[in-house]
């Protein structure tokens, strides 16, 4: 193992705990590994680089991107955080000459065979790892796994590793350049940030490597067919092999306690392990830290940014002319004030809003909150329009708060 290998994670400052949890995690089993953090925040105050797991913090502020703050407005704070991905291959690759890199998210954990990832990269140039590498067999599970699989992708991009050679380059190219502009969870049109672009790639790119041991990228999505057994303090084994790295996809929004309930009961390990996980992320702050709010999440007066506002933004170049800041507070003229006077005005078309119940409840109710106003500016009763625009407040007011 030498420098020449480098690992990254992408966050926001409220899981610097589970990013913590995961390059600690690297260290301990490939110490001589560079490990990055992808902040796409300010950093949280007191923040120690000398006393953290991390070799350096890279800031969104710092990647070549034009228009940050617009680009940053356009996506939301998951958008935003996938978005930055590729730049982060391609500068890894520039500023610290190395020769593999390897994406984790930062609810992930390695726990042995990190030699076995960074070997296969001698071989091939993309390596990935597929959400299932088993039929399922029950319809439920067919629904809740393969089906979801064509929905949000092939493979699990909460992994990925290239290395820095003439189509691993391609490809991250290829993929940046993707991410720059259509880096959206946008299903009607296909889209979910950045997995569904590389359901492609065997197309477009050679030397790609499939993982299909059932020990990496395990989750709640595949344990329906992965047997978990032995214990934490032994080592974990998964259908007979040693665990690679495990994935706590979920946790936060309760759907891993869910899933793993319905699907891992006949591995009671994996209960250990989530109980394992709560306890490592409060100990390196999760109660401190869990709950900051982004910087990019709010306008510069504390106001939260609504899906809406994003999406009316990224959709129209008039409007990025008009507004190259469109975080400035409304007593600068901003853009928050020209959507507040002009969007509940829009046709019915424009003013569609999807709402995703597992999203971040804030932008549920800002939502909600939006198709509200829009809609009392078609009633004709001052009643009815009156009891929606108070819906609106209060939906946004609590928002505010949730947010």
């Amino acid at each position: 193992m030498t420098s020449s290998v480098h690992v990254f994670t992408s966050i926001t400052a409220n899981y610097l705990p589970k990013a913590r949890v995961l390059a600690g995690s690297l260290k301990a089993v490939a110490p001589a590994a560079s490990f990055h953090l992808l902040l796409s925040d300010d950093l949280p105050a007191g923040f120690d680089l000398a006393a953290e797991p991390f070799d350096s913090v890279i800031t969104a502020e710092e990647l070549p991107l034009a228009n940050k703050s617009g680009w940053f407005f356009s996506h939301t704070v998951v958008e935003l955080c996938t978005a930055v991905k590729g730049l982060a291959f391609e500068y890894i690759f520039d500023h610290f000459g190395a020769d593999k890199v390897f994406f984790f998210d930062p609810d992930m954990v390695i726990f042995d065979r990190f030699d076995e990832l960074v070997a296969a990269l001698d071989s091939c140039s993309i390596l990935l790892t597929p959400h299932q590498t088993e039929p399922e067999t029950e319809e439920e599970a067919i629904m809740d796994n393969e089906m979801a699989s064509l929905i949000f992708g092939v493979f699990n991009l909460g992994f990925l590793g290239v290395r820095n050679d003439a189509e691993g380059r391609r490809f991250s190219a290829w993929w940046r350049d993707r991410l720059l502009r259509y880096c959206h969870d946008d299903r009607p049109r296909g889209l979910f940030t950045d997995q569904k672009w590389v359901n492609l790639a065997p197309c477009f790119f050679d030397r790609i490597r499939v993982l299909r041991s059932p020990a990496f990228n395990v989750a709640t999505w595949n344990i329906s067919k992965r047997r978990a057994a032995g214990s934490i303090a032994e080592g974990i084994t998964i259908n007979g092999e040693p665990l690679g790295f495990y994935h706590f996809s979920g946790f936060d929004s309760g759907a891993q306690e869910i899933m793993l309930h319905k699907y891992g009961a006949d591995s009671p390990v994996l209960f250990d392990l989530r109980n394992w996980y709560v306890d490592a992320c409060e100990q390196h702050g999760q109660a401190a830290l869990g709950t900051l709010p982004s910087r990019y999440a709010h306008y510069a007066d504390g106001t939260p940014i609504t899906l809406p506002e994003r999406v009316l933004y990224r959709q129209r170049v008039d409007l990025q002319a008009a507004f190259p800041n469109p975080f400035a507070s409304d007593s600068d003229g901003g853009y928050r004030a020209w959507f507040a006077a002009n969007a509940p005005t829009m046709t019915v078309a424009d003013s569609t809003v999807r709402l995703d119940p597992a999203g971040p409840l804030a932008d549920l109710l800002n939502g909600v909150g939006y198709c509200f106003a829009a809609r009392s500016a078609l009633v004709a009763s001052p009643l009815k329009r009156a009891v929606l625009r108070v819906a609106e407040w209060l939906l946004r007011t609590v928002a505010r708060v949730a947010g």
